[in-house]
């Protein structure tokens, strides 16, 4: 348990997780300063090699197709924004609140969920590749930047985070037995999922207009969008469509919030929730939109994947990722001297597979696009 905690908010809730009561790291360290715990692990996510590449990794659009649009990193930013504002209004911790925005996506794969569905397929028979689990990997071992020991040596509660986070997108991962399988994660954990998905509609709203896959015609079918669309052209009578697209965004992200807030806050009441250990013996999800913010809110992502997700020209990058991840996984499979030497000291004890789903986990998409050519493109240069 880290000693030096002066710096915590001294204003915390009683059901908000305190870096002087963690259940602490893997391994003891001698820390230079006295950060909170949950800060310090902040600062270790950030200056990781696996954050830094989420800034060329796929969020709905390719790299390649324009500098305006969504990356991993963006999306991460945005969800740490959203998941402070959150946790500012029920008096959580914020420093952990940001460290599992930031961290939550460190596993994800190069294109998407195309290719997290590809790297399952192809680790099928060995261990599968779920990105949660894949980001809990990131942190414990795969990260190489302190003496004595592999990953970031996260605090329990921020590893606890990263493998209980959960979106439309997540199959459910097999938790770590360390990491109280069965049991509901911290208040901060539970808000990510939210603002997570809070960020990825609306930006992507912002990203599938900007491409003119979507119109605003087609948005205001779908009722969220509308009553919030019609406040702002209320309060800024004349405000240009490029404007009030702005404005309908930012509105929509602080109304979802604010619903988000209220609506848990009756939860926890409801539940009689004062301190950390009721929540573990209560073990409910206390974190949830209101029934009817809820509905509308499911309607806005059902328009979004049929009209954004499924588009054919969303489609055909899709394609053309699932053949490219496999061909390289499938070269590196055959031929693992393609790998750098690094990767293939760790298949004695990793094994040959994992190593290959790690090695291409980690690509950009840039990175994977580069490597194909080298590969299989007589003229590019090795």
């Amino acid at each position: 348990m880290e000693m030096a905690v002066s710096y915590e908010r001294p204003d915390l809730a009683g059901f908000a997780a305190k870096s002087s009561e963690s259940l602490g790291r893997r391994y003891h360290e001698e820390f230079r300063d006295d950060r909170p715990a949950f800060e310090r692990d902040r600062d270790r996510i950030i200056h990781c090699a696996a954050f830094r590449r989420l800034e060329y990794k796929t969020q709905v659009f390719v790299n390649h197709e324009g500098d305006y649009y969504r990356t991993r990193l963006t999306h991460s930013l945005e969800v740490a924004q959203i998941g402070k504002a959150i946790a500012r209004r029920l008096r959580l911790n914020e420093e952990l609140t940001e460290a599992l925005a930031l961290a939550h996506d460190l596993g994800h794969t190069p294109f998407g969920h195309t290719g997290e569905d590809v790297l399952n397929r192809l680790m099928k028979g060995y261990g599968g590749f779920e990105h949660n689990l894949q980001s809990l990997r990131v942190v414990d071992e795969l990260e190489e930047r302190y003496p004595g020991f592999n990953g970031l040596n996260l605090s329990w509660e921020t590893r606890e985070g990263i493998i209980k986070h959960k979106s439309p997108h997540d199959s459910p991962p097999e938790i770590v037995a360390e990491l109280m399988p069965g049991t509901v994660p911290t208040v901060e954990a539970q808000i990510i999922n939210f603002a997570d998905e809070i960020a990825y509609n609306n930006h992507d709203i912002d990203d599938g207009l900007k491409s003119g896959l979507i119109t605003l015609g087609q948005l205001e079918t779908m009722e969220l969008w509308s009553e919030v669309h019609e406040r702002i052209y209320e309060r800024y009578p004349g405000i240009d469509p490029e404007r009030g697209k702005h404005q309908t965004i930012s509105a929509l992200i602080g109304y979802l919030i604010r619903d988000l807030s209220v609506t848990t806050l009756e939860n926890i009441g409801r539940y009689g929730i004062a301190t950390m250990e009721d929540l573990r013996r209560v073990n409910r999800q206390v974190v949830a939109f209101s029934q009817q913010t809820a509905e509308k809110n499911r309607d806005l992502k059902r328009f979004l994947m049929r009209n954004l997700y499924r588009h054919h020209k969303v489609e055909r990058m899709r394609v053309k990722a699932e053949r490219y991840l496999t061909q390289l996984f499938e070269a590196y499979l055959k031929h693992p001297t393609l790998l750098p030497r690094k990767h293939l000291r760790k298949m004695e004890s990793a094994g040959r597979e994992r190593v290959i789903c790690d090695y291409i986990a980690g690509m950009t998409d840039r990175f994977a696009l580069d490597e194909f050519k080298r590969l299989f493109e007589p003229y590019e240069r090795v």
